[in-house]
């Protein structure tokens, strides 16, 4: 069992943050399958706070570091992202996500799907982020 920098642990074939929400509602921050690390969706909560409140762009940052902490946790790295999903609160969000995840990946050039959702968990939360990676 390793730890990450976010505190994650990996079973080998599950990566656990930690966090509220795994426990609370029975699921695992990534799972490895075969070889393929499946991220679920990645806030910008870190300790139990949630970071850059009203600030979408940052939150998409960090949330982004945290699902990539996953799949290095799950044995890939950032070069082995195949997909990106994401799920913004409000349409001015779009741009700002999209900037953040083209900075991170605009050299990997992943599949990427964004969704506009009417709300998230916590009302702080402005986007969330799920990522898929797989070994070539």
């Amino acid at each position: 069992m390793s730890v990450s920098i976010f505190g994650m642990e990996s079973t080998g074939s599950r990566v656990f943050s930690g966090g509220i929400w795994e426990e609370r509602y029975g699921y695992a921050r990534a799972v490895v399958a075969g070889d393929r690390v499946i991220v679920s969706g990645c806030t910008a909560t870190v300790d139990g706070e949630v970071r850059h409140v009203g600030d979408a762009y940052r939150q998409s940052l960090t949330a982004i570091d945290i699902a990539l902490e996953a799949v290095l946790m799950g044995g890939l790295t950032s070069e082995d992202v195949v997909m990106v999903r994401y799920y913004v609160v409000e349409q001015r969000h779009f741009d700002l996500v999209g900037q953040a995840i083209g900075e991170v990946f605009g050299k990997v050039r992943p599949a990427c799907t964004g969704v506009r959702v009417a709300g998230l968990v916590d009302p702080r939360m402005l986007v969330e982020i799920e990522i898929e990676a797989h070994r070539a």
